[in-house]
């Protein structure tokens, strides 16, 4: 009796834990170990509706406010634009006064060449809406290229407008001693403050660089190197054209450039600075295929025999190529065909100097094969009148020394003329 008792109770103990063990293996899987311990699972771990709100006693309003606020909190902020120049949001674009064409460079840009194409879309590189002129692919004229005249001539309004600018501010010309004052303060053991004149030339952005040196002083050492010194009447001319100044001295390439008596740097003009170098339009073909007056067995033989003749000399890499014409002047009354060796030099370079030559000696352009440009002179060549190449005292005056070294006053053929102008006639803004 006492055994069939204590068996009973052992099924029920055994019953209680096989039951006990299923509900609790229901919830856990069969792989953990949690059964192996008296420890109860977490709502987590515990299979529930996904439908079923797990806190139902919550009030759904607060949940939906909730929400709401995660919302205004989670909004992205706008991204970071950093400030461009380009941006003109809400700003006028820039007007200038200065009666001249904008160009990118005024000693190497010829306005009566035409071009014959566009190698890019006329896009300005005053940026778009910082200028308040058009840019036409080569230039940003002064006044309405649509209503300019279809010949391709300045206006002579604006020729006039910068004489009256140009004797408005220079005054009274320089005494000698004035002169050779600035010169002296602008030597190299006075003043490191140069601009140097490279392959570009006279370029626009360098007008303001003119004028920022003329803050400090009332003339700037300007030094001439490259292409541009083959026509140093032209640089000499553009300089003065452009920055309203007075070239009181020169030696080779080395420009000494007074800014004027009535001169104010508070009053400076306004000059919109080029923010990329734009692309050099198409102009027509420098050396033909067949030379005007030849056939073409006569152009190849003239092409090979150019290329055998001595060459007359070697330009230098940006050197000063001042002598470089009367040289060839010279070699023509003897030769009928130069060489110039420019090896080491750029291809566009050369061909610059044999354009310049071509239009200064004047030429005919033959080859620039192998890095050398030959010239002809041509069938019936006379020598150029006196006084065709650069003559100093036709452009400014200044000071030289003599052979006994004594010092002379070269006095300028368009000297300043010591005119009083009335009060209605216009003055320049600066």
């Amino acid at each position: 009796m006492f055994f069939h008792q204590i068996s009973r109770q052992k099924q029920k103990l055994s019953f209680f834990t096989l039951t006990s063990t299923r509900l609790f293996s229901s919830s856990i899987p069969p792989s953990s170990k949690l059964h192996d311990y008296s420890f109860n699972p977490p709502l987590s771990l515990t299979k529930r509706d996904p439908h079923q709100n797990p806190n139902p006693n919550r009030n759904p309003s607060f949940d939906s406010q909730s929400e709401l606020n995660n919302n205004k909190k989670k909004k992205q902020k706008p991204l970071y634009r950093p400030p461009s120049s380009l941006d003109r949001t809400g700003l006028k674009p820039l007007r200038s006064d200065l009666p001249f064409d904008f160009r990118f460079s005024y000693t190497e840009s010829n306005p009566a060449a035409r071009p014959i194409g566009l190698r890019e879309p006329k896009y300005s590189p005053f940026g778009p809406g910082r200028l308040d002129r058009a840019w036409t692919g080569v230039c940003a004229p002064a006044v309405d290229p649509t209503v300019k005249s279809l010949d391709g001539n300045e206006d002579p309004k604006l020729e006039e407008k910068r004489r009256r600018w140009r004797e408005a501010i220079l005054g009274e010309p320089l005494t000698p001693a004035e002169r050779k004052i600035l010169v002296e303060k602008c030597q190299r053991n006075k003043t490191k403050r140069q601009i140097n004149l490279g392959r570009d030339g006279l370029t626009h952005n360098m007008l303001n660089d003119i004028h920022n040196h003329w803050k400090h002083a009332e003339a700037v050492r300007i030094k001439c190197l490259g292409v541009p010194t083959i026509d140093m009447k032209n640089v000499c001319t553009q300089l003065e054209d452009k920055t309203f100044g007075k070239i009181i001295h020169r030696h080779g390439g080395l420009l000494v450039l007074y800014r004027g008596r009535h001169y104010n740097p508070k009053k400076r003009p306004v000059i919109p600075l080029m923010l990329w170098k734009p692309h050099e339009p198409i102009y027509p073909r420098l050396i033909k295929k067949v030379i005007d007056g030849l056939t073409i067995e006569e152009t190849k033989e003239m092409r090979k025999r150019g290329l055998a003749v001595p060459a007359l000399t070697k330009l230098a890499k940006n050197g000063y190529y001042g002598s470089l014409v009367p040289m060839v002047r010279d070699a023509f009354l003897t030769e009928e065909l130069v060489r110039l060796d420019c090896k080491g030099l750029e291809k566009s370079d050369y061909k610059k100097i044999g354009c310049k030559l071509r239009d200064l000696v004047p030429c005919v352009l033959v080859t620039f094969e192998k890095e050398q440009i030959v010239v002809w002179r041509g069938k019936d060549y006379s020598p150029p009148e006196a006084g065709r190449f650069l003559n100093d005292s036709e452009i400014f005056d200044y000071q030289v020394s003599g052979s006994d070294g004594a010092e002379q006053l070269i006095s300028s053929g368009n000297r300043f003329s010591q005119q009083k102008y009335h009060s209605d006639d216009e003055l320049p803004p600066f």
